[in-house]
């Protein structure tokens, strides 16, 4: 993976970067496996599209990262739409969402349509978010434990965040562990003019 999806440094706190992230568009697809597995379930359906598995016979180059978030939650319209950051205990099973970021430059429109309907491609919005890296196992409980201290870190720092956090990782699965590089990327709702967040502790 030599191409690195594009962002800008807003500001950087003690403990997380600010990033703006300009619109970008995903190739996904949604399993149901348990959260170390989804990656592995997801990645051939995605591999096998970027590899010319679609109507255009198109190969495109791989991106970092590979995104994984927890699939949609089905709520009574009633109900105040709350996602939170958790993720099932180890060993179970739930619906993720697994998503190759496209090349920049690709487009909705101009992406080659997937050969197999499971895999979607989807255009999304850019974003200022919040961004925790580390290295080592990309792990539900090591997701989790960065999650948890990114929150209480935006906490700190007066940053509301916006729906369900999203963990990447950047490092194919044949990389030793210990050198694997992940982030926990938490979208923020957009500072207002002249607004600064106050400083992490």
């Amino acid at each position: 993976m030599t191409e690195q999806q594009p962002y800008e440094v807003v500001r950087r706190y003690p403990h997380f970067e600010l990033r703006r992230y300009p619109d970008y568009v995903v190739a996904e697809i949604t399993v149901n496996a348990d959260f170390d597995r989804a990656g592995n379930a997801a990645f051939r359906y995605l591999f096998n599209y970027i590899s010319g598995s679609n109507t255009a016979r198109q190969k495109l180059a791989m991106t970092a990262p590979v995104i994984q978030e927890a699939g949609p939650q089905k709520l009574a319209m009633t109900t105040p739409v709350l996602q939170s950051g958790s993720l099932p205990g180890a060993g179970q099973a739930a619906e993720f969402s697994v998503a190759f970021v496209l090349p920049a430059g690709v487009t909705a429109d101009t992406a080659p349509v997937p050969d197999d309907p499971k895999v979607r491609v989807r255009a999304v919005r850019g974003s200022l978010a919040a961004v925790l890296g580390f290295s080592g196992s990309g792990s539900a409980s090591a997701f989790e434990r960065r999650n948890n201290g990114l929150q209480a870190a935006l906490t700190l720092a007066g940053l509301t965040p916006v729906g369900a956090p999203r963990f990447a990782r950047f490092d194919p699965p044949f990389k030793p562990w210990f050198l694997r590089h992940n982030e926990v990327v938490q979208d923020v709702l957009e500072l207002q003019p002249g607004e600064a967040a106050a400083p992490s502790s």
